[in-house]
């Protein structure tokens, strides 16, 4: 599928994924309408940082995913849906699991609706390779089983299924993607690499971390924005449950000292016991398969994770960025 002038709206396009996604479908000439949440500040989000001259070719909806009404207008005439909002914090699911359903898996279902409703012709569901849990085997891929090892993860399994339902019952254009632990700049706090990161230019000397013993999957936001496109550009990937994955595993200690190495050799770490996860709750292994991605679509992984951590750490090196990150609380 060509997506030069085509129409198509990207949800939670206000967030870290979804605006790197609106640049990257920009330059591939698609007309883009950005689903963005309502709030009395009329803050964009993420979008609010961009050129002018970028904002003025974008089609900004403000409105809420968990509101059928809203999503049906929004999704109108749009011939493809990149749908990313989502409640994604792993620590705020045990506070608050009931907003993770309603937006997880109730706005996933108003999406659906919506886009079988106005005939849509290819509809992106993202997923997360939190729904594998603790891997049960290496490297993971689509058939590994689920765990809904936190509320989070719990409900978007509850999404994915309910895509995978509309497309089985009514044949509707859906794609499961599921990536794995994206990083970059624009992500949140609540994250393991902008937390290290955030805290270390800040000049503290001993940064506060959870476990230092799970491994993750690391991918570069622009090698996961990148994988998004390639797969609407593929009709081989309609039905499909897909990863998007480097096959590279590290763990948190590891992770750690090596950003440490980069901007403050000297600095220690520190266990904060309110940063760890219930036992059972903690994800201790993933380490994602790319052999499903590379066979239906033309993706390859562009960033080592050196890379994209040295990108990165430049991007929050800049005072304005940095500005906008409390690095003296947790955040969740």
């Amino acid at each position: 599928m060509d997506l030069k002038n085509k129409k198509v709206l990207v949800t939670g396009a206000d967030g870290f994924i979804g605006s790197h996604l609106v640049e990257r479908l920009m330059e591939e000439g698609a007309n883009v309408k950005a689903f963005v949440y309502y709030n009395s500040f009329n803050s964009w989000g993420w979008l609010d940082t961009l050129p002018k001259s970028k904002l003025e070719q974008i089609e900004i909806f403000t409105g809420d995913i968990r509101d059928p009404n809203g999503v049906r207008t929004a999704v109108k005439n749009c011939e493809v849906i990149f749908h990313l909002a989502a409640l994604i914090a792993i620590p705020f699911s045990y506070h608050s699991p009931d907003s993770y359903v309603d937006t997880n898996i109730k706005g996933t279902l108003n999406i659906l609706q919506a886009a079988r409703q106005e005939d849509c012709k290819k509809i992106l569901v993202t997923s997360t390779s939190e729904v594998y849990g603790t891997a049960k085997y290496v490297p993971i891929d689509e058939s590994h089983p689920f765990q809904g090892q936190s509320p989070y993860s719990a409900t978007k399994i509850g999404a994915d299924r309910i895509a995978e339902s509309f497309y089985k019952s009514f044949n509707l254009p859906v794609t499961i993607v599921r990536p794995f632990n994206t990083f970059g700049p624009r992500q949140s706090a609540r994250a393991i690499i902008p937390t290290i990161i955030t805290q270390l230019l800040a000049g503290k000397k001993s940064i506060k971390l959870g476990s230092l013993t799970p491994t993750r999957d690391l991918l570069y936001v622009k090698d996961t924005a990148e994988g998004f496109l390639q797969i609407a550009k593929s009709y081989k990937t309609i039905g499909e449950e897909i990863n998007i994955a480097t096959q590279r595993e590290v763990s948190m200690g590891n992770l750690a000292q090596s950003i440490i190495q980069i901007i403050n050799p000297e600095a220690t770490i520190e266990t904060d016991e309110i940063r760890l996860r219930p036992e059972n709750s903690e994800v201790e292994r993933l380490l994602g398969s790319n052999r499903k991605i590379g066979e239906l679509t033309e993706w390859k992984l562009k960033y080592s994770l050196e890379e994209g951590l040295r990108e990165t750490i430049q991007w929050f090196s800049n005072k304005e960025n940095l500005s906008k990150y409390k690095t003296d609380i947790y955040n969740i």
